[in-house]
């Protein structure tokens, strides 16, 4: 038997506490507001939010594109915002014709537009398919933001804004993420 789950239990508050606290420490004026400007002019402007990330930012993606589009805390108009990551006709022609590195790549190509802000997502900063996605987001003057965790990574060398989550433990990442996903949206809906 592994032990009790209590304490565990514990711990990973305590730890979800500690990385919310080095974020606001690290982030909340600088990178993680200009973050949250992006999404919030881009909407306000009728632009459209492409937001894409592997694994559990993939899921942090279609959360902050469903928060969006339906509502957050209130009703309101909806927004334009799509998860890169839930067409999987798209996504797994996209990996078979041209690789995986071109999964949201392709789809940036097709919908971003000068204006519209592509919301990248990747703990380790280092996976091929967001990277590339930011490289054609760059190149058709959309503006971009990199949603990482430890150093960040090559994604967040190459997003215009990198909201970083100064923890090595994706797990804990991702709680951030999701949280600084959640304030965007309430600001978001209080200007709509």
């Amino acid at each position: 038997m592994a032990g009790a789950f209590g304490p565990r239990l514990a711990r990973a508050v305590e730890a979800t506490i500690a990385a919310h606290q080095a974020f606001v420490a690290a982030q909340v004026g600088p990178a993680g507001e200009s973050g949250a400007r992006l999404i919030r002019d881009a909407v306000l402007g009728g632009h459209l939010v492409l937001a894409f990330g592997n694994g559990g930012s993939a899921t942090d993606a279609q959360h902050l594109t469903a928060e969006l589009v339906v509502r957050f805390a209130r009703t309101r108009r909806a927004v334009a915002a799509i998860a890169l990551t839930a067409d999987s006709a798209v996504l797994t022609a996209a990996a078979n014709d041209f690789g995986v590195a071109a999964m949201f790549a392709r789809q940036v190509e097709a919908l971003g537009r000068p204006g519209d802000v592509a919301v990248a997502m990747t703990t380790s900063g280092q996976s091929a398919n967001v990277i590339e996605a930011l490289k054609v987001a760059r190149a058709k003057g959309m503006s971009t933001i990199a949603l990482t965790g430890r150093d960040g990574g090559e994604a967040g060398t190459l997003a215009d804004v990198h909201v970083n989550v100064p923890s090595e433990v994706t797990a804990r990442i991702q709680e951030v993420h999701r949280t600084w996903i959640h304030a965007v949206c309430e600001w978001v809906e209080e200007d709509l």
